[in-house]
């Protein structure tokens, strides 16, 4: 194996995977396995023993480019090879799991396993923690909500972790950082001294998160020698592609490794940094070029960025001092302009399905990048490309789970069947519970679905027992609010209950009678858990007679994901704080977390079998860019808007004050200015590399109907003033 390391620099679409790739062959061949006494006790029970364990460390930005990476290695060496496939934080969490033991030893800590907490878990967490400081106003910003305020304070846990910043320097490099401002010491150095209150709480009892799994690994483990050696002795070789999109922790894990022997591979993209404001920091992780023997450009440049990069940024960024006279952009660039926004939908959805019907583009051919794309948009567009039967995909769509009918309903039956949680439920809710619960088809008995069920099931439509006319009725008479238990009266109760018709009567009584028989077992203690409650009512009412679309299925695992955890960091409060109420007060806290609109992890695995389907792609530019997709046609909606230069929600506060070449500084006013038309720049030059057919989608009112004079505008003027051209030649 050769003992130079490789820095392969490119932009999107360049190659750098592809060679990566080639690397990994090469060395793969040449690489020696782990032998069995070493591979045994590190892998703790994994492999058997006898079995030799990976020696090829592959990392990747994210999941989901994990999960293609590890295919495209298996394919290419005919998964002759084994290699331990991960992301940064995903080996951070592996590492602090697996070595736990030494953590426990060296710091003090409880001989307990630890739990990761999902960040809804650790924000209800925190916000108990700290309901003193809430309610005193003593951790508070204007214009900032008290849950918001919570969120922002553990963020700056996870970005001093990310940085290999230590946790007690925070509150000084906020105060340098906003000294501009003017703003209240006091408010940093609480936000300090809560922080160190909730590590040391979590650590007790054995709970951990973002932020404290990579402080526990950089500022502790890696620092251990017997991790030291174990480390050393398991990875020969480091692959990790878009090195971009990395904490700066990771570089000081690759230097370890290479200043020891082994040989990396590293691909960087300058246009990348996607996660640049979520605890990366590109201009760290670039100096890890210096260790590496070998430096690859590849120059090439795919899509429209080729023709119209550098353009489009002199156009955008550089325009106080670019004054194109006479110019217009190729006819691969076209705009679609309207007054309103609704109109734009519109027009833009048409388009996109006169494409398909002429056989111009393919479903798949084809994404809608906006940045933000609101619930409005979202069900616009979805509806009127279903009129022609095109189907869309809303990329990492991570909507609350609340805002699904069945988990709504899921929640509700929980409510009934459980003692004291008679306050959560009412008319309303009810009523959509037996819509949701009583679109099962009606049976008179099993044995009509026993023969041949299976094309019963794929051929059958599910009727609607209950509609919501029917469902309102029978919430009316039937439904009786009790703060303890609510009562659900027999159909009788309603006078005219025969109005209802036979389906919707025996629909509602199969269900009464179901949560009646849940409600007696919960009594006599036969009902393990309110998770399996969730469990057989899935089984019963959503899956038993149907076959999910994936994304309604991925709700429902997404739930019992959720409770599953809920339920698993309740248990160890109970371990350590025993407390004499029963399931209903953690039911009724559960139930308002997701009502509140939590927003939780997409379920494993985070995409469908069978890859990507022949759908319309909605994304916001965050997502889309994190995916590394290319489509031949781009629609850029809201082309007008000023959110193209901002962060929003993929920029955490303070982020920049942690990045290792801001430590220490003021973040002014200019800087602020600075970092948007670099970000901007970066979002034009990476989206422009993935499509060959762009089109500017503006309306001249955003939805408050406000004039639209983003930073795009540019580009939209010198785009018509072609198509206009264009049409005339016509």
């Amino acid at each position: 194996m050769s003992s130079d390391s490789i820095w392969i620099v490119g932009a999107a679409r360049s190659g750098k995977t592809t060679r990566l790739i080639e690397q990994f062959c090469m060395w793969s061949k040449t690489v020696k396995p782990l032998s069995a006494a070493v591979s045994s006790p590190v892998r703790s029970g994994r492999r058997r023993i006898g079995q030799t364990g990976p020696a090829i460390l592959v990392l990747a930005a994210n999941g989901e480019n994990r999960l293609e990476l590890a295919d495209r290695l298996t394919v290419a060496t005919q998964g002759k090879y084994t290699f331990n496939s991960t992301t940064p934080f995903g080996f951070f969490e592996q590492e602090v799991m697996l070595f736990w033991p030494l953590l426990v030893e060296s710091l003090d800590l409880r001989a307990q396993f630890p739990i990761r907490l999902q960040p809804e878990t650790e924000l209800e967490l925190a916000a108990r923690l700290w309901r003193r400081e809430l309610d005193e106003g003593i951790l508070q910003q204007i214009g900032v909500s008290p849950n918001r305020m919570v969120r922002r304070t553990l963020d700056l846990l996870q970005l001093a972790a990310v940085s290999g910043t230590p946790i007690e320097q925070i509150p000084s490099i906020l105060e340098q950082g906003f000294a501009q401002e003017g703003a209240s010491s006091h408010l940093w150095t609480s936000m300090g001294d809560l922080l160190g209150r909730w590590r040391e709480w979590c650590l007790t009892r054995g709970f951990l998160t973002y932020g404290i799994i990579c402080e526990l690994y950089w500022r502790y483990l890696l620092q251990n020698e017997t991790y030291q050696q174990h480390l050393v002795d398991r990875y020969q070789a480091v692959i990790a592609d878009d090195v971009d999109d990395y904490p700066a922790i990771s570089r000081d894990l690759f230097e370890f490794l290479l200043l020891r022997g082994a040989t990396g591979a590293f691909t960087y993209n300058p246009d990348g940094g996607v996660r640049l404001g979520l605890g990366a920091d590109m201009e760290y992780m670039a100096q890890l070029e210096t260790r590496c023997g070998r430096v690859e450009n590849l120059d090439r440049q795919a899509g429209l960025a080729a023709d119209v990069g550098e353009l489009a940024v002199n156009l955008t960024v550089n325009s106080d001092n670019f004054y194109p006279f006479g110019l217009s952009l190729p006819e691969s660039v076209r705009s679609i302009q309207t007054t309103s926004r609704a109109q734009l939908l519109r027009e833009t959805a048409e388009i996109i399905a006169e494409a398909v019907k002429s056989k111009s583009a393919e479903p798949g051919d084809i994404a809608i990048i906006a940045p933000g794309i609101d619930a409005i948009a979202r069900y616009t567009l979805t509806e009127i490309l279903a009129r022609d039967n095109i189907a869309t995909e809303s990329l990492n769509d991570q909507r609350p789970l609340s805002s699904t009918p069945a988990i709504r309903a899921l929640l509700t039956l929980l409510a009934l069947v459980y003692p004291g949680l008679g306050r959560l439920v009412d008319r309303d809710a009810f009523a959509e519970m037996l819509v949701v619960l009583g679109s099962q088809r009606h049976r008179q008995g099993e044995e009509e679905w026993e023969p041949e069920a299976n094309n019963r099931k794929s051929q059958a439509q599910n009727l609607k027992s209950i509609d919501p006319v029917r469902a309102g009725l029978i919430a009316d008479h039937c439904f009786c609010p009790d703060l303890d238990r609510p009562q659900l009266l027999p159909i009788t109760a309603f006078s005219r209950w025969d109005r209802l018709g036979h389906r919707a009567a025996g629909a509602y009584e199969q269900i009464v009678e179901w949560i009646e028989e849940q409600r007696a077992q919960q009594q006599e203690r036969l009902l393990p858990s309110p998770i399996s409650l969730l469990d057989r009512a899935i089984q019963k009412f959503l899956i038993f007679d149907r076959y999910l679309a994936y994304d309604r299925l991925a709700a429902l695992r997404e739930l019992m994901e959720t409770a599953t955890h809920y339920w698993e960091v309740d248990g160890r409060m109970q371990q350590i704080e025993p407390k004499a109420s029963g399931d209903s007060e953690t039911i009724a806290r559960f139930i308002q977390l997701l009502r509140q609109g939590t927003v939780t992890a997409n379920p494993f695995p985070v995409r469908p079998d069978g890859g990507d389907g022949q759908t319309v792609t909605l994304a916001n530019i965050f997502q889309y860019r994190s995916s590394r997709r290319a489509h031949k046609w781009h629609f850029w909606l809201d082309t007008g808007s000023s959110l193209w230069l901002e962060g929003g929600a993929a920029t955490l506060f303070a982020a920049p004050l942690f990045w290792r070449s801001q430590l220490g500084r003021s973040w002014q006013t200019e800087d602020e200015e600075t970092e948007g038309e670099q970000r901007l720049r970066r979002i034009l030059v990476d989206l422009l590399s993935r499509c060959s057919q762009l089109y500017l989608c503006h309306s001249e009112l955003a939805v408050n109907g406000q004039e639209q004079t983003g930073p795009l505008m540019p580009l939209i003027h010198n785009s018509v003033s072609y198509q206009r051209r264009s049409i005339e030649r016509r």
